[in-house]
Protein backbone atom coordinates (compact mmCIF):
# COMPACT_ATOMS: atom_id res chain seq x y z
CA UNK A 1 0.00 0.00 0.00
CA UNK A 2 2.65 2.24 1.21
CA UNK A 3 4.53 1.66 -2.07
CA UNK A 4 1.50 2.27 -4.13
CA UNK A 5 1.05 5.63 -2.77
CA UNK A 6 4.68 6.31 -3.77
CA UNK A 7 3.91 5.09 -7.35
CA UNK A 8 1.06 7.50 -7.34
CA UNK A 9 2.82 10.85 -5.94
CA UNK A 10 5.75 10.53 -8.13
CA UNK A 11 4.14 9.19 -11.43
CA UNK A 12 1.00 11.57 -11.26
CA UNK A 13 0.90 14.35 -13.59
CA UNK A 14 -1.56 16.66 -12.22
CA UNK A 15 0.98 17.53 -9.37
CA UNK A 16 3.87 19.15 -11.78
CA UNK A 17 1.16 20.48 -13.72
CA UNK A 18 0.29 22.26 -10.62
CA UNK A 19 3.59 23.37 -10.06
CA UNK A 20 4.22 24.88 -13.47
CA UNK A 21 0.48 26.93 -13.29
CA UNK A 22 1.49 28.36 -10.01
CA UNK A 23 5.00 29.30 -11.09
CA UNK A 24 3.51 30.67 -14.29
CA UNK A 25 1.27 32.56 -12.58
CA UNK A 26 3.67 34.05 -9.84
CA UNK A 27 5.56 34.69 -12.67
CA UNK A 28 2.62 37.42 -14.28
CA UNK A 29 1.67 38.32 -10.60
CA UNK A 30 5.88 39.55 -10.77
CA UNK A 31 5.39 41.02 -14.00
CA UNK A 32 2.15 42.53 -13.11
CA UNK A 33 3.48 44.15 -9.99
CA UNK A 34 6.57 45.80 -11.62
CA UNK A 35 4.64 47.20 -14.23
CA UNK A 36 2.50 49.15 -11.76
CA UNK A 37 5.13 50.03 -9.55
CA UNK A 38 6.71 52.37 -12.88
CA UNK A 39 3.62 53.30 -13.77
CA UNK A 40 3.11 54.74 -10.15
CA UNK A 41 6.79 55.94 -10.04
CA UNK A 42 6.97 57.98 -12.87
CA UNK A 43 3.37 59.39 -11.74
CA UNK A 44 4.79 60.06 -8.20
CA UNK A 45 7.77 61.64 -10.21
CA UNK A 46 5.64 63.91 -12.43
CA UNK A 47 3.61 65.27 -9.42
CA UNK A 48 7.28 66.25 -8.15
CA UNK A 49 8.29 68.11 -10.70
CA UNK A 50 4.90 69.31 -10.90
CA UNK A 51 4.75 70.41 -6.97
CA UNK A 52 8.65 72.19 -7.19
CA UNK A 53 7.22 73.67 -10.35
CA UNK A 54 4.23 75.34 -9.01
CA UNK A 55 5.82 76.26 -5.93
CA UNK A 56 8.44 78.40 -7.60
CA UNK A 57 5.73 79.99 -10.02
CA UNK A 58 4.07 81.17 -6.69
CA UNK A 59 7.50 82.24 -5.34
CA UNK A 60 8.16 84.07 -9.14
CA UNK A 61 4.60 85.71 -9.28
CA UNK A 62 4.81 86.73 -5.28
CA UNK A 63 8.21 88.44 -5.85
CA UNK A 64 7.56 89.75 -9.11
CA UNK A 65 4.10 91.47 -7.47
CA UNK A 66 6.55 92.53 -4.62
CA UNK A 67 8.48 94.65 -6.94
CA UNK A 68 7.33 95.81 -10.19
CA UNK A 69 4.24 93.86 -11.26
CA UNK A 70 1.71 95.98 -8.71
CA UNK A 71 -2.02 94.88 -9.00
CA UNK A 72 -4.75 95.35 -7.10
CA UNK A 73 -5.02 91.51 -6.99
CA UNK A 74 -5.01 89.54 -3.34
CA UNK A 75 -1.66 88.41 -4.24
CA UNK A 76 -1.17 87.44 -0.50
CA UNK A 77 -3.18 84.05 -1.30
CA UNK A 78 0.26 82.96 -2.78
CA UNK A 79 1.32 82.43 0.78
CA UNK A 80 -1.07 79.82 1.69
CA UNK A 81 -0.31 78.04 -1.87
CA UNK A 82 3.16 77.99 -1.37
CA UNK A 83 2.67 76.80 2.44
CA UNK A 84 0.51 74.00 1.08
CA UNK A 85 2.46 73.24 -2.27
CA UNK A 86 5.95 73.40 -1.07
CA UNK A 87 8.19 70.53 -1.72
CA UNK A 88 8.88 68.24 1.18
CA UNK A 89 12.52 68.80 0.99
CA UNK A 90 11.89 72.76 1.25
CA UNK A 91 8.86 72.45 3.91
CA UNK A 92 10.88 70.35 6.27
CA UNK A 93 13.77 72.68 5.71
CA UNK A 94 12.25 75.87 6.14
CA UNK A 95 10.17 74.65 9.44
CA UNK A 96 13.59 73.60 11.10
CA UNK A 97 16.42 75.84 12.88
CA UNK A 98 16.77 77.61 9.33
CA UNK A 99 13.33 79.08 9.42
CA UNK A 100 13.11 79.77 12.86
CA UNK A 101 16.41 82.20 12.84
CA UNK A 102 15.01 83.92 9.75
CA UNK A 103 11.72 84.50 11.50
CA UNK A 104 13.61 85.47 14.47
CA UNK A 105 15.66 87.86 12.00
CA UNK A 106 12.54 89.22 10.24
CA UNK A 107 10.89 89.79 13.82
CA UNK A 108 13.56 91.94 15.45
CA UNK A 109 14.19 94.01 12.59
CA UNK A 110 10.42 94.52 11.88
CA UNK A 111 9.51 95.53 15.75
CA UNK A 112 13.37 97.31 16.45
CA UNK A 113 13.92 98.93 12.92
CA UNK A 114 10.89 98.95 10.92
CA UNK A 115 12.22 101.97 9.13
CA UNK A 116 15.18 99.71 7.40
CA UNK A 117 12.60 96.78 6.71
CA UNK A 118 11.61 96.84 2.90
CA UNK A 119 8.16 96.74 2.25
CA UNK A 120 8.50 93.96 -0.38
CA UNK A 121 9.84 91.96 2.24
CA UNK A 122 6.62 91.61 4.15
CA UNK A 123 4.70 88.87 2.36
CA UNK A 124 8.33 86.80 2.54
CA UNK A 125 8.82 87.16 6.24
CA UNK A 126 4.90 85.92 6.51
CA UNK A 127 5.33 83.18 4.58
CA UNK A 128 8.54 81.74 6.67
CA UNK A 129 7.10 83.42 9.71
CA UNK A 130 3.97 80.83 8.71
CA UNK A 131 6.06 77.77 7.74
CA UNK A 132 7.50 77.69 11.07
CA UNK A 133 4.43 78.34 13.76
CA UNK A 134 1.76 76.28 11.47
CA UNK A 135 0.57 73.50 14.21
CA UNK A 136 1.46 70.05 13.15
CA UNK A 137 -2.14 69.47 11.76
CA UNK A 138 -1.57 72.06 9.31
CA UNK A 139 1.67 70.90 8.43
CA UNK A 140 1.25 67.51 8.48
CA UNK A 141 -1.66 65.72 7.28
CA UNK A 142 -3.56 68.70 5.68
CA UNK A 143 -0.49 69.16 3.87
CA UNK A 144 -0.61 65.42 2.40
CA UNK A 145 -4.68 65.37 1.61
CA UNK A 146 -6.76 66.15 -1.21
CA UNK A 147 -7.88 69.41 0.74
CA UNK A 148 -4.92 71.23 -0.21
CA UNK A 149 -4.87 70.79 -3.97
CA UNK A 150 -8.62 71.73 -3.69
CA UNK A 151 -7.54 75.28 -1.78
CA UNK A 152 -4.66 75.53 -4.53
CA UNK A 153 -6.88 75.22 -7.11
CA UNK A 154 -9.41 77.70 -5.80
CA UNK A 155 -6.64 79.81 -5.10
CA UNK A 156 -4.97 79.57 -9.26
CA UNK A 157 -8.40 79.77 -10.65
CA UNK A 158 -9.05 83.39 -8.43
CA UNK A 159 -5.75 84.45 -9.30
CA UNK A 160 -6.36 83.30 -13.06
CA UNK A 161 -9.91 85.74 -13.00
CA UNK A 162 -8.65 88.49 -11.31
CA UNK A 163 -5.34 88.36 -13.62
CA UNK A 164 -7.77 88.17 -16.76
CA UNK A 165 -10.31 90.20 -15.36
CA UNK A 166 -7.17 93.41 -14.52
CA UNK A 167 -5.64 92.64 -17.96
CA UNK A 168 -9.16 93.72 -19.37
CA UNK A 169 -9.66 90.10 -21.36
CA UNK A 170 -7.98 86.42 -21.74
CA UNK A 171 -6.29 88.07 -25.44
CA UNK A 172 -4.67 90.74 -23.63
CA UNK A 173 -3.61 89.05 -20.45
CA UNK A 174 -1.02 87.47 -23.34
CA UNK A 175 -0.17 90.79 -24.80
CA UNK A 176 0.64 93.47 -22.51
CA UNK A 177 4.14 94.06 -20.51
CA UNK A 178 4.88 91.26 -18.29
CA UNK A 179 1.30 89.30 -19.87
CA UNK A 180 2.84 85.82 -21.08
CA UNK A 181 4.82 85.35 -17.89
CA UNK A 182 2.20 86.46 -15.43
CA UNK A 183 -0.11 84.31 -17.08
CA UNK A 184 1.90 81.54 -17.70
CA UNK A 185 2.97 81.63 -14.06
CA UNK A 186 -0.54 81.93 -12.71
CA UNK A 187 -1.45 78.31 -15.43
CA UNK A 188 0.95 76.72 -13.87
CA UNK A 189 -0.18 77.38 -10.42
CA UNK A 190 -3.35 75.10 -12.08
CA UNK A 191 -1.40 72.49 -12.94
CA UNK A 192 -0.42 70.85 -9.90
CA UNK A 193 -3.49 70.79 -8.15
CA UNK A 194 -5.41 69.86 -11.19
CA UNK A 195 -3.03 67.14 -11.71
CA UNK A 196 -3.03 65.66 -7.73
CA UNK A 197 -6.29 65.82 -7.72
CA UNK A 198 -6.51 63.51 -10.94
CA UNK A 199 -4.01 60.74 -9.21
CA UNK A 200 -5.95 60.93 -5.72
CA UNK A 201 -9.14 59.93 -7.98
CA UNK A 202 -7.09 57.35 -9.59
Amino acid sequence: MGRTGYLVMKTDPTSSELINSDLKELGNAVKKLATHAMKLGSLSAGTTFLEWLASFAAIYLLVLDRTNWRTNMLTSLLVPYIFFSLPAVLFHFLRGEVGKWISFVAVVLRLFFPRHFPEWLEIPGSMILLLVVAPNFFAHPLRNSWICLLICLAIGCYLLQEHIRASGGFRNSFTQSHGISNTLGIIILLVYPIWGLVIHVM
